[in-house]
Parts: C-alpha cells; sequence; structure tokens
C-alpha cells in the first residue's frame, strides 16, 4: 500500500507562482510513475502532469505546459509540482496519484493510478 499526503496549496494571485508536495509513505515512489490531477467545482477530474518511476520522462496537459514542471526527490519519497504564472482557471483541488504498476511510464489515464491522496486547494483570484 502507498499513503499520499499533499500539502503546498493555497490563494495565490493571478500570476503567481505555488509548489506543491505529495509525500508517499508504505512504498517508495521510485518504482512507480506518479501523477497530478486536478479537479474544479463541477467538473471531472482531469490530468495535469506526471513522471515516470526513474524521474527521466515526465508529462504534462497541454494547458499547463511551459508553465507547470512535476518533479520528484527520490532520496526524499515525495514528487513535488511546481506551477507559475498561475491563472484562475487553475483553481482546483489538486491530487497526486501513484500507478498500480510498477516500472511504467507517466501517462494520462486516472484508471492507471490506484493510490490517490486526500487532496489540496489551490485558488487563483483575479
Amino acid at each position: 500500500q502507498v499513503q499520499l499526503v499533499e500539502s503546498g496549496g493555497g490563494l495565490v494571485q493571478h500570476g503567481g507562482s505555488l509548489r506543491l508536495s505529495c509525500a508517499a509513505s508504505g512504498r517508495m515512489l521510485s518504482a512507480y510513475a506518479v501523477g497530478w490531477f486536478r479537479q474544479a467545482p463541477g467538473q471531472e477530474r482531469e490530468f495535469v502532469a506526471a513522471i515516470s518511476w526513474s524521474g527521466g520522462s515526465t508529462f504534462y496537459a497541454d494547458s499547463v505546459k511551459g508553465r507547470f514542471t512535476i518533479s520528484g526527490d527520490i532520496a526524499k519519497n515525495t514528487v513535488y509540482l511546481q506551477m507559475n504564472s498561475l491563472k484562475p482557471e487553475d483553481t482546483a483541488i489538486y491530487y497526486c496519484a501513484a500507478d498500480s504498476t510498477r516500472f511504467r511510464g507517466p501517462n494520462q489515464y486516472r484508471t492507471d493510478y490506484a493510490y490517490w491522496g486526500q487532496g489540496t486547494q489551490v485558488t487563483v483570484s483575479s
């Protein structure tokens, strides 16, 4: 089992930055791809970014490409999402998730992720 805890959310102005953290316990993340997803009120949960188990590959949604960066610290068993140039439409609850299968590349499919955190709220004011 993997337990994931997100942190770093908050209120920020349009154009500002935040860094989200996803700390894992129970199993080393280094063998699993990790993704970030987000869900705004009344909308489905959508893919944001993912990183491979080795950290060598990343994948981003078009809406955040060039603004967000996903990275991992194996020693800390933690994955980060650096969010720059934030927009009001980035407002959502952000969730991290770990893949159900070891040694798989990053992907955008929710059904491939078996372990989820509780989420952290990000609010971007206009």
